[in-house]
């Protein structure tokens, strides 16, 4: 086993854009970095790659960045994975960072996993959280047969097993450590207007061979859902009933001008699209008031959902596991409450 463990090495963040625009995931990520690099003593970086984004570094120094790596090239104009993996690893061997987070995007999950192979290092998929602690490696015994203790190691959470056990995952050696993290998971830090930073310029260094896909065009379906924006969420799960009476939920939510989400049971069912799922394996999502209507409240949906400021729940279940989340409780049929709900917002009682 070969350990490559710079301890005075960077938190790095991959700061993912498109077609110049930051995505909303860096800024998450970045809040979190801040916390780890500030724990381990050393710099927070952004690493930005593209075709003239030299401009967005600004918004990453106000995001938490100390430093923004940049490797800007023509070649990388439009993602692919061939390409942003060399560059990448590229400057993972140049500068020697002990931790690396992606998001969980469609991009984040291409690129972290190639970038991990490469550099044969352990990479955590869809964590929900990230902290820095001790780890005792008892296959490495000390002089007195005690386990040894490895020092600051990145602790990689995310639910397993179907989300019925969260586990804690560690990669003492072969570093970077590396991790995807889950959009809405992470909170932003407060933006720091004017903040500045130092940019490290990198050479992409890529020839022709780096680029086997030529990119003809582009075409995006864009989704009429923006659960992550959405002040107000109206959700519901398999007690809904039917896809019918998910109308309720959709009317409900018109009148409170928000948006209407599901459970994965909901999705499976087909009372919602996939687009409207929250939880594991959906959105995470933190709206000032979340309704929640016959949900039962598996792990699942709850890692999703829990951090939402506001929490009423309905659901005849009174035993339901929604009900230890939920601020305000209302034991009853779903067809019945939510149409008083409807009446009393548009009296405006």
């Amino acid at each position: 086993m070969t350990e490559n463990n710079n301890r005075n090495g960077e938190v790095w963040v991959f700061a993912e854009q498109e077609e110049g625009v930051l995505a909303d995931v860096p800024r998450e990520l970045l809040g979190k970095g801040r916390e780890l690099a500030d724990r381990l003593g050393v710099k927070l970086a952004a690493v930005l790659m593209g075709d003239g984004v030299e401009s967005l570094a600004s918004g990453l120094f106000e995001a938490g960045a100390d430093v923004v790596h940049l490797a800007d090239d023509p070649a990388l104009k439009t993602f692919r994975g061939v390409a942003y993996r060399k560059a990448f690893v590229k400057m993972v061997r140049e500068c020697r960072p002990q931790i690396a987070i992606f998001g969980a995007t469609h991009m984040g999950r291409d690129l972290a996993p190639a970038v991990a192979s490469e550099l044969r290092c352990g990479l955590t998929a869809d964590c929900t959280d990230l902290q820095i602690g001790d780890w005792t490696d008892q296959k490495r015994k000390d002089a007195s047969g005690n386990g040894t203790v490895v020092k600051d190691v990145l602790l990689q959470i995310r639910p397993a097993f179907g989300g019925n056990i969260i586990a804690t995952i560690v990669n003492p050696y072969n570093w970077p450590q590396m991790a995807t993290v889950r959009e809405g998971v992470m909170k932003k830090l407060d933006p720091r207007p004017g903040a500045k930073g130092e940019i490290v310029r990198h050479d992409a260094g890529l020839g022709g061979e780096d680029l086997p896909v030529e990119v003809v065009e582009i075409v995006r379906r864009h989704s009429s859902v923006n659960l992550k924006g959405a002040r107000i969420i109206v959700a519901g799960g398999a007690g809904v009933g039917s896809q019918e009476n998910f109308k309720l939920l959709h009317e409900l939510a018109d009148a409170l001008g928000g948006a209407v989400g599901g459970s994965r049971a909901a999705v499976d069912l087909g009372y919602c699209e996939h687009e409207r799922q929250i939880g594991q394996t959906g959105v995470t999502v933190r709206p000032a008031l979340f309704i929640s209507c016959g949900i039962s409240g598996a792990v699942q949906h709850l890692a999703g959902m829990q951090d939402s400021a506001k929490i009423v729940a309905i659901n005849t279940d009174r035993d339901a596991p929604i009900f230890k989340v939920a601020h305000y409780g209302i034991v009853g049929d779903l067809n019945i409450v939510v149409p008083k709900l409807i009446k009393a917002v548009k009296k405006g009682w």
